[in-house]
């Protein structure tokens, strides 16, 4: 097969890769995000806690990142059907993509929101933070480069699971492998496309860590804390200086009753001279 007749094959390839896993990761972060923080705000200890609820979650989340991926994609295809009205086709494989992909995600989040510093959540409830409040000003915050980075790994999954997913008519980079270069022995598209892959994953690797990199430069994790620390130190200063002014009236109450004092007692002795005189 000549250059000429692998390349429209190969660009088409790409862009039902990048279909598949650009909506995949879109549903995957969707569903997963919320599941990874309530995964922790349920946990023993947490805003939330309910230690059933967070054990029926977690077991459900174990599950389904438990079962191979080319498994799922059988079990699923009544489902998929159901909604896209195929099996087959880049539509189709969004499906299994994203309920394979949602779980990864949310136990990502959760093992990034838990680096959080409990200190800075419990300085917002402090201030009268609500739980909304913790997780929008604090959690989601805090965390936002290591759910960067979590992103980019669910891409780099998903990316796989796509080329799993052309085993059976998804379409994309696997598809290709599998038509041509393993059924029709086209070795060297095989390897052109396993050499597209390899960069298409540097390629976003190298973005997701750029951006990481780049939260954590303008504060992503840093930011919020000396902020916190800021409203918790004022608050700690009025408190002080409230106090500090109680003192100080009280002090003031004293000495204006204490000359009072000394004025009547030292009125009383001269009264008694005189009627001694």
């Amino acid at each position: 097969m000549t250059w000429s007749e692998m390349q429209p094959l190969l660009e088409q390839a790409c862009w039902d890769t990048l279909y598949m896993v650009g909506w995949s990761t879109v549903i995957a972060v969707v569903g997963g995000l919320p599941l990874g923080i309530l995964l922790v705000l349920t946990d023993r200890g947490g805003l939330l806690q309910n230690t059933v609820l967070n054990k029926v979650i977690g077991q459900v989340v174990n599950i389904a990142r438990s079962m191979p991926f080319i498994i799922l994609m059988v079990a699923l295809m009544g489902f998929t059907r159901s909604i896209t009205g195929t099996t087959i086709g880049r539509e189709a494989a969004i499906v299994p993509l994203a309920i394979g992909a949602i779980p990864f995600f949310a136990r990502l989040v959760e093992t990034a929101v838990r680096e959080v510093d409990g200190g800075l959540v419990e300085a917002v409830q402090s201030m009268g933070g609500n739980t909304w409040t913790v997780v929008r000003k604090v959690l989601v915050p805090e965390s936002l480069p290591s759910l960067i980075s979590s992103t980019t790994t669910t891409i780099v999954a998903l990316i796989g699971y796509s080329a799993m997913a052309g085993t059976v008519g998804a379409g994309g980079l696997g598809d290709i492998a599998i038509r041509y270069g393993y059924q029709r022995f086209e070795t060297e598209l095989m390897w052109i496309t396993v050499a597209v892959l390899a960069v298409v994953i540097s390629l976003i690797q190298f973005v997701g860590d750029y951006a990481a990199r780049g939260l954590h430069r303008r504060g992503g994790r840093s930011g919020t804390a000396p902020r916190l620390r800021l409203l918790r130190s004022r608050a700690a200063v009025n408190s002080g200086s409230r106090a500090t002014a109680g003192t100080e009236a009280d002090a003031d109450a004293d000495a204006g009753s204490g000359p009072a004092v000394t004025g009547t007692s030292a009125e009383r002795p001269a009264a008694d001279v005189s009627k001694a005189g």
